[in-house]
């Protein structure tokens, strides 16, 4: 466990405290540390929630997967992230979608006993936990609102345009597959590579592998 205990003191949920006062915290009936191989499911969906996890190495993703096989990736988590801090304490405290290893990931499962009593006498962590949750919640939601009320369309302007603005050029060079991208707008890969293929006939983009570029779309 110390060798782990660099990683939190810098983590959001433990901001604040030092790796000599969580020393202290981690007595061995409180936590276990979990190694998954890339592509293993950490969590099923329905699967009840018993603690909650900061993942110490890897990428963690959350997707949802219905009766065809079709699924949406809802959000990425790596390192220092949080999950099930948002089902732990709930009535109904069962995964609502499918947490997957994009990689070889290491996951701390903190006890939801150590979490009561660190809420109960660490104001610095209640605080902290809170965060957590608001922060969350701000996910799903921005994530509910690009699936309900934007186009396919829409989704590719609104992300060209932002990565346009970050790399300062109207040639974005992807730093994801499209595979990826088209689970980040919550769509199938084919679903995105048709309107791409339309959005080149009409002249607004061009594309390759590796970047798009923006050809007569506002920025």
């Amino acid at each position: 466990m110390l060798e782990f205990l660099k990683i939190l003191e810098h983590t959001d949920l433990f901001k604040g405290m030092s790796a000599n006062d969580m020393e202290d915290i981690f007595l061995a009936d409180y936590y276990l540390i979990d190694k998954y191989n890339k592509n293993s499911v950490i969590y099923f969906q329905n699967e009840k929630c018993t603690t909650l996890d900061i993942v110490l190495n890897g990428i963690v993703s959350i997707q949802g997967i219905d009766e065809k096989g079709n699924y949406i990736s809802i959000s990425d988590f790596t390192i220092g992230d949080v999950l099930g801090g948002n089902l732990l304490f709930s009535h109904k405290n069962f995964y609502p979608m499918t947490v997957l290893s994009k990689t070889d990931v290491t996951v701390l499962r903190l006890k939801k006993d150590l979490i009561l009593n660190l809420c109960q006498n660490n104001t610095c962590f209640l605080t902290n936990f809170l965060q957590s949750l608001a922060d969350k919640t701000l996910i799903l939601t921005d994530k509910i609102k690009t699936l309900s009320f934007k186009s396919i369309r829409q989704c590719i302007i609104d992300f060209l345009i932002y990565e346009s603005y970050i790399q300062k050029s109207k040639t974005i060079k992807l730093e994801m597959t499209k595979k990826d991208l088209a689970e980040k707008f919550g769509v199938q890969r084919s679903s995105l590579s048709r309107e791409l293929n339309k959005m080149r006939k009409e002249g607004l983009i061009e594309y390759d592998a590796h970047s798009i570029t923006l050809i007569n779309t506002p920025i």
